[in-house]
Formats: C-alpha cells, sequence, structure tokens
C-alpha cells in the first residue's frame, strides 16, 4: 500500500495545473480517462464552467476557518479524480478553499484511470467512484482518513434513492446538480472541518 500511495502521490498534480488541464481539454473537445467520448467530452466541458464558479464564489465561513486554522499536523491530500466527474466539480474546489487556509495542509490530484492500483485500494462500496480523497500523514506516511465521493448530505440522498429505486435516473442526477448549486459547497466544507477537528481532538496522527 505504501508503495502504491508513494508512486499516486508522484503522478499528482497541484490544483492549479489540474484546473489548467481540465480548461484546456474542455477547449479541445476533450476528456481524462480511458474512454473518449462525446458525452464525457460535454461534461468536461460543463465541469471547467462548474469549477470556474466555485472557484470565485465558495465562500468560507469564520467558524469553520478557525476549526481549520487550528488543525497543526502535516498532511497530504491525494484526490483521485477525472474531468468528466460532476460529483468531482462540485467537491474539489471546496477541498481545495479548505488546503489554502492551512499551509499544513498539500492538495494533490492523481487521475484514475491512468493510476488502477491506487483506485483499486480506495473503491466505495466495490465501486471506483470519484472523487475520492486520501488523507496521508506526512511524517508517518500512512492513511489517515478518506472521504468521498460526495459530501454527507448529497451521500444520503443518493443512499435513499437507490434504496427505493434501485438505480439513479437522469432526473436524479440532475436534482442532484441542483442540490450541489444550492449548498454552494457547504457541506464539504463542514464535513471536512468536522474531520479535521476529529483528528486534533483524538491525537490520530
Amino acid at each position: 500500500m505504501e508503495a502504491i500511495i508513494k508512486r499516486g502521490i508522484e503522478r499528482s498534480m497541484s490544483y492549479k495545473t489540474y484546473r489548467d488541464l481540465v480548461r484546456q481539454l474542455a477547449e479541445d473537445n476533450a476528456n481524462t480517462g480511458i474512454e473518449k467520448t462525446e458525452a464525457y467530452a460535454n461534461l468536461t466541458k460543463l465541469n471547467d464552467r462548474r469549477m470556474k464558479r466555485w472557484d470565485k464564489t465558495i465562500e468560507v465561513s469564520k467558524v469553520a476557518k478557525k476549526r481549520i486554522a487550528n488543525f497543526n499536523h502535516k498532511v497530504t491530500w491525494l484526490v483521485i479524480t477525472e474531468s468528466w466527474c460532476g460529483d468531482a466539480a462540485h467537491v474539489i474546489p471546496a477541498l481545495n478553499k479548505v488546503a489554502e487556509l492551512n499551509a499544513n495542509i498539500t492538495l494533490r490530484l492523481v487521475l484514475r484511470d491512468v493510476n488502477p492500483e491506487l483506485m483499486n485500494a480506495f473503491l466505495t462500496d466495490g465501486n471506483k467512484a470519484v472523487p475520492k480523497l486520501i488523507m496521508i500523514d506526512d511524517e508517518t506516511g500512512d492513511v489517515i482518513a478518506t472521504y468521498g465521493p460526495r459530501p454527507s448530505e448529497a451521500e444520503n440522498y443518493v443512499k435513499r434513492f437507490k434504496a427505493k429505486h434501485g438505480a439513479l435516473t437522469l432526473d436524479f442526477k440532475e436534482d442532484l446538480q441542483y442540490w450541489y448549486n444550492d449548498n454552494k459547497g457547504q457541506n464539504v466544507i463542514d464535513d471536512i472541518t468536522q474531520l479535521l477537528g476529529h483528528m486534533q481532538s483524538t491525537a490520530c496522527l
């Protein structure tokens, strides 16, 4: 596992580099990942617009800023993603906003399909769901927590729908995008700040 994570970090990129990549792919009508399709290319264009909006508009409350500032352990946040993933376009800008507020947090991004060993080590219910955040202790190299692919409220929303209907429909996926737009990244920020506070209080690092 340690070697897999190390390779993932070595192949990773900064948030700025990832944003530049998605922007260029959108201009080129292309996408990351093994499957190169018009649908994925269109989703990449949409996600570029989403991330551009969130980079400008996501706000972090004073309470959250204080909790983030109190986190005093050096960690790397390695996020597995792909350009076409709708959840990633909403979640990752919020993660970046948090990481920018604490120099102890280094945010790195890595692509799923070209890192199968890493993805297979961090499946969600047996699925290669992204975005997947892996929190790594810089001193020991240990994985101290994971997060994703969705914030807690959205995940509960998805689970309830699946339990009732068996699978996600196109209408539901549209509703989920409306939820993300209304929430404005706050559920991600709340989840992450609570996780940071828990790790700090239990001295698990």
